[in-house]
């Protein structure tokens, strides 16, 4: 129990097991479904244990529980997720001179529409956060990247260090901050304002507001197709788009379990999409990955999940084909770019943690 409110308050760690073999089976009509209800009903029952285990904090009034190792918080019945950092033992992925490297994951081809299936029943299963008015949408994560740095002649590739970014977001999107080393100062900057235009930003797949994300379809098919006409054109080839943009959906934004749901059933139906049975997120927490291989620039996005709940923890880029930057700096098995998700929650204003 942790009894000074001002501090992080954080829910036992449990330990993740390796997720079991996959294999596909064709199954009798209605045993699919008998099956999905089995599974859901073991994640409830794994819930209900995980709580059982969590010390009660005598100073939140409400909290809501959510999946994989998180932390409870949230006075004023606000929805907080918290999500632990991972212990010192990150063998996984380590930082070889200016650059950091990973073991690069093995791919199953055919795993990765049940394991999707699995994520989006556990995503749907979670307990919809509460909010009241006038409430700010707060993102913690944690990021790093690596890249070619050129001074006169001479080009090398280096690493910045792991970062912290914080950002509070209005539901509508008019107002916010953002505090990210590097890019603002220690204060932050508003992101209230307008276009270059001069126009007040309209909310959209690629900039969503909370807002925006509740008029999307929640339908995989439909969400699908609208993702699909609106990333016409851009990035490397429409699939990889799409799984791009279903990706920053879920580490820039706050989606309701159904629309989670959704996104992982939709990411489920894009061609090339695998499972990877090992990555390791920015916190060092390490995972199951569903990831899509970039084939024009030999890189690999993975979504690491925690491999017994399916909590979604973060997304990273690793060369894992060809050499890439500038002189072909970029070997196989460096991490591009690593982003982990730390605690997404409602708050009363700009600059306020939960």
């Amino acid at each position: 129990m942790n009894p000074d409110p001002d501090k992080t308050r954080t829910a036992n760690r449990h330990e993740t097991g390796g997720l079991p073999a996959i294999e596909e089976h064709d199954l009798p009509q209605g045993r699919h479904q008998f099956h999905k209800e089995r599974l859901m009903s073991q994640i409830h029952d794994d819930r209900r244990t995980a709580a059982a285990r969590t010390p009660r904090n005598p100073f939140l009034r409400k909290a809501i529980l959510l999946p994989a190792a998180t932390a409870l918080a949230g006075a004023l019945a606000v929805g907080v997720l918290v999500l632990t950092p991972g212990g010192n033992d990150n063998r996984g992925d380590r930082a070889t001179g200016p650059a950091l490297t990973t073991t690069i994951g093995a791919v199953d081809t055919k795993g990765a529409p049940l394991l999707l299936d699995r994520i989006s029943l556990a995503a749907a299963g979670a307990e919809a956060p509460s909010s009241r008015a006038g409430q700010y949408i707060y993102i913690e994560t944690r990021y790093a990247n690596t890249h070619v740095k050129t001074v006169g002649d001479k080009s090398s590739l280096v690493s910045d260090p792991l970062h912290t970014r914080q950002s509070w977001r209005s539901p509508d999107g008019l107002k916010g901050w953002l505090i990210e080393p590097g890019n603002t100062g220690p204060e932050g900057i508003t992101l209230e304002g307008r276009d270059e235009q001069g126009n007040v930003p309209k909310p959209h797949l690629g900039a969503p507001s909370h807002d925006y994300l509740a008029s999307l379809p929640t339908d995989p098919d439909a969400l699908l197709r609208k993702i699909y006409k609106e990333t016409e054109g851009q990035g490397n080839g429409k699939d990889q788009q799409a799984f791009t943009t279903i990706g920053d959906l879920l580490v820039e934004s706050w989606p309701s379990p159904k629309l989670t749901a959704a996104l992982y059933r939709a990411a489920a139906k894009i061609p090339g999409v695998v499972m990877v049975d090992s990555a390791t997120d920015a916190a060092g927490r390490k995972g199951v990955a569903v990831a899509r291989l970039d084939e024009a620039s030999g890189q690999r996005t993975e979504w690491i999940f925690d491999s017994r709940t399916f909590t979604f923890l973060g997304e990273r880029t690793v060369q894992v084909k060809g050499d890439g930057g500038e002189g072909g700096l970029i070997k196989p098995g460096t991490v591009v770019f690593t982003h982990a998700i730390m605690v997404r929650a409602f708050v009363d204003d700009i600059k306020i943690v939960p």
